[in-house]
Order: structure tokens, then sequence, then C-alpha cells
């Protein structure tokens, strides 16, 4: 029988203490194998010392679209920041990336800069590194104005320009350079099997989810040049806050098992669970220098927590012969 490896990876850890609280009794239950740490969530220092306390399984939460850097010189006049001196957000680091505005410099400087402090909160390096709301795989896009502006000039000029624009580092390159440089072997690739076919994900989202997918199929050949490796089948859209159940999660977790059997013979397999269990940040406690978001305040993380304990999953996990372990178990 294929032996099945599940990391169920609590991200977010050190976001707040209420959520680092959600977190460890998941771990503590056997309802999460591994946690994901933000170094620059307002209970990151906590978060370690816990993980130390209860040996939980770490590894970096890479974030550079919330709240603020921890690289002291990108903390003013960077382009990682917007006017109100605080990381795009999500959708506005993807806005800003699609303008040619951010400074790649600047985007690898600070993505060392966590490592660095990763390493003197928890005295180790990360053994896997992935991206907060998954910027880790993104592309440097450059708007179609650029090209279009030189309408009417030599061709040779229009050539030129664009292959400019094409020798331009992107997110996912950068991000795989700090990756080989540390030695950091494992990342997240966040490729959902079947993920078009969840219709109870609202379409706005599930847009949001698709280009998240699409970026992901094209970082794989990044990843795989600079020998960084990650779990044959990654889970965690189609079953995030309200629509995760003992149901889906059996469900998604069956089918990435059929899929896996499905394949080439191999004796062992590895998949991914990403989750958001916790207790609701309570304002103005949290976040990562703005405060807590309405994500981490939503009833979904307690949700997520109540669904995740149940021994109706543990149970289902021993059915088919599927073994919790963390990245470093790989």
């Amino acid at each position: 029988m294929l032996q099945v490896k599940l990391i169920i990876t609590g991200d977010d850890f050190g976001y707040c203490p209420r959520r680092n609280q959600g977190i460890v009794e998941c771990f503590l239950a056997g309802a999460v194998s591994n946690v994901s740490l933000l170094v620059n969530g307002s209970a990151a220092a906590d978060a370690a010392k816990l993980a130390r306390r209860y040996n939980i399984p770490i590894g970096l939460h890479a974030n550079l679209s919330e709240g603020s850097p921890v690289c002291e010189v990108l903390k003013t006049n960077s382009s990682l920041l917007n006017q109100d001196g605080f990381f795009h957000g999500k959708m506005g680091f993807r806005t800003a990336l699609s303008k040619g505005l951010l400074n790649m410099s600047e985007v690898k400087q600070e993505l060392k800069a966590q490592v660095e402090l990763f390493q003197e909160l928890t005295g180790h390096l990360p053994p896997h590194m992935d991206g907060h709301q998954h910027v880790h795989v993104l592309p440097e896009r450059k708007e179609a104005s650029v090209l279009t502006a030189c309408r009417g000039h030599e061709k040779l000029l229009i050539q030129l320009l664009t292959a400019v624009l094409v020798l331009l580092p992107e997110v996912r390159h950068v991000f795989a350079e700090v990756l080989e440089e540390y030695g950091i072997k494992y990342t997240r690739v966040p490729i959902e099997p079947g993920l078009q076919n969840c219709d109870w994900i609202p379409p706005s989202l599930m847009d949001f989810y698709l280009g998240v997918e699409e970026d992901s199929f094209n970082t794989v050949d990044v990843f795989t040049k600079h020998g960084i490796r990650w779990p044959d089948i990654y889970i965690g859209l189609s079953t995030m806050g309200r629509n995760m159940s003992v149901s889906s999660v059996r469900s998604a977790i069956d089918s990435a098992v059929l899929q896996l059997s499905a394949g080439a013979p191999r004796s062992s397999a590895a998949i991914e669970l990403m989750v958001h269990p916790g207790y609701p940040s309570v304002p103005p406690v949290g976040g990562c220098g703005e405060g807590p978001d309405d994500f981490s305040q939503s009833w979904e993380r307690l949700h997520e927590l109540q669904t995740l304990i149940k021994p109706e999953l543990q149970s289902h996990y021993k059915s088919r012969n599927i073994q919790l372990c963390s990245f470093k178990d790989l």
C-alpha cells in the first residue's frame, strides 16, 4: 500500500496570541503537524517560544504584502511600502508588481532579513519557506501600455525593449535564489487538483485562486532549476475557512490519494494541507504592524480549529494509512 505522508501546516503562526493559542491546541490534539511563522507578526517571538516548548516543527511564512518589513533600511523610502509606510497589501502588492514599481533587490533584501530573523528567533534555519498570500510564485509583470507606447517607433526598438523586460527578475526567481542561498530545501506550490470544479467558491475568489494556480504552474521550472522541492500534492484553497468541513477535507485527501495511486508506482508520497486555525483576533491586538485584518478576526478561524480537531478526521487518516508529519520528515 502507498505510504502517504500528510503535512498539515498551520499558517500565520505569530500573527497574534489568539492565533498562536489555537494553532498550539491543534498541534497538541494531533490536528496540525507543522507551522509556518510570520516573523513580522506581533506575536512572533512568543510563537517561536511555543514551538520550542512543544517541539512543533516550524518553517517561515515569508511576508511581503502585510504589515511592516523587518529589514531596518527598508522601513522608509522603499518600493515595498505604500504611502502609509506599510506593505502594499495582497492585491496592492500584485498591482505594484504589474506596474513594475517594485525593486527586486529590495524584495531579496527583505526575504533574507526574514530568514535571518527566523534563525534568531528559533535558533535554526527554516526547513521550509513559503509566501504569505502566495506572493512567492508571482512573476514580474509589465503593463502592456509600456510596449503600446512604442507604437510608431522602429521595430528594433520594440524588440530591444521587449528583451529588456523579459530579462528583469521575477519575485519567484528572487525567492528561489534566497532558498538556494540558505540551503532551504522545501517550499509550497499551490496547485490544487480539481480546483476549477469547486462550485462553492465565489467567482471573485475563484478568479484569484486560478491566478495563483497559473502563477504556480509557471513557477515549477524555476524552483526545479534551483533544486527546491515541495510535496506531491497541495490542498487548502477549496477547504479554507467556512468551506472547511470533515467531509470536504476527507474528500480532498481521498482525491489526492487516488491521484497519487494512479500515477507511476512509488512507495511513498506527500500531501500538504494548508490551514488557518485559531481564535479570532481581537483588535487592536495582533497583525503585522497595522493591527489584525478581517480575515484574522473572522469566526472562520475558530471554525477551522473546531473542524480539524474532530476525531472523525484523525480516524480517517489512520484508515487511509496516512502518516502526519512535517517538512523535515520528508
